[in-house]
């Protein structure tokens, strides 16, 4: 199987956990009906599994079987779950908070704890953590989602330094704004303007400023494991952003809000 064919095919940034070797691939994702339509559109052998990555063992499980079930040497393992929830830290609700957490943190937690020992033993492979461009930056009322991708990020950092000679690599994704249904599954109590009633009107913003194609990220996500890249930027946003926050570390939002309002006169 072509690698880098597979890889544009496939819808990224949904809930998944996504496994590739040299000949095939697997996919686990809660949602059984976008885990279908993404393996139906991938060439060659797919094993699929629905999978809620907060569940250590459903994941221990699901490595056990992708190793039967693949010819070695495991590839690539995609750790890709995300969801978020509009709340300021003041009314927050905590089990809304706890499960932003749960699935973008441990979920990324529990794929690597499932899948790193059988690249340890091949001493090959890549493990692609995806944090986020609020794994750079701060945002208001996205504390929560903020926290747990500057988590994925810190903790691949160290899990880079801890494969050193290992033959085995890790890289973080900082994807900006991709036009995918992450607001539109967000859960929602407010927004830091006060502007939007409900989740609906709050994805329909999020249309108007996401300028990378879910094509395009997988795109710069592929060419950037290739060139064995330990932190790939996904969007000029993206870069922007990591740029701004090195250079002005406790002022970059005086920055955004200054950029926001100058957007919105444009409209």
């Amino acid at each position: 199987m072509d690698k880098k064919k597979v890889f544009y095919e496939i819808r990224v940034f949904i809930l998944m956990l996504l496994i590739i070797s040299s000949l095939r691939s697997a996919l686990a994702d809660w949602n059984e009906e976008g885990l279908e339509e993404t393996a139906s559109s991938i060439s060659g052998p797919v094993l699929v599994r629905k999978l809620d990555v907060r569940d250590r063992q459903g994941q221990m499980a699901f490595a056990a079987d992708v190793k039967q079930w693949m010819p070695a040497p495991l590839g690539l393992v995609f750790n890709n779950a995300g969801v978020t929830v509009m709340q300021g830290v003041a009314d927050a609700s905590p089990e809304d908070d706890q499960w932003v957490f749960d699935v973008n943190f441990h979920g990324v937690q529990n794929g690597v704890t499932a899948f790193l020992p059988i690249m340890l033993e091949q001493r090959s492979g890549s493990i692609v953590n995806t944090s986020s461009v609020f794994g750079l930056v701060g945002f208001p009322h996205q504390a929560a989602y903020c926290a747990s991708k500057f988590a994925v990020r810190g903790y691949t950092e160290a899990l880079r330094q801890e494969l050193r000679g290992t033959g085995v690599r890790a890289a973080v994704v900082h994807p900006g704004g991709v036009k995918t249904n992450i607001v539109a599954n967000a859960r929602f109590r407010s927004d830091y303007r006060g502007e939007f009633a409900d989740v609906t009107q709050a994805a329909r913003e999020f249309a108007t400023i996401a300028r990378t194609s879910p094509e395009r990220a997988a795109q710069i996500i592929h060419e950037g494991i290739e060139k064995q890249k330990a932190r790939i930027r996904v969007g000029p946003d993206a870069v922007f952003l990591d740029l701004l926050v090195r250079f002005a570390p406790s002022k970059y939002y005086n920055v955004i809000e200054r950029l926001e309002s100058v957007v919105r006169r444009g409209r």
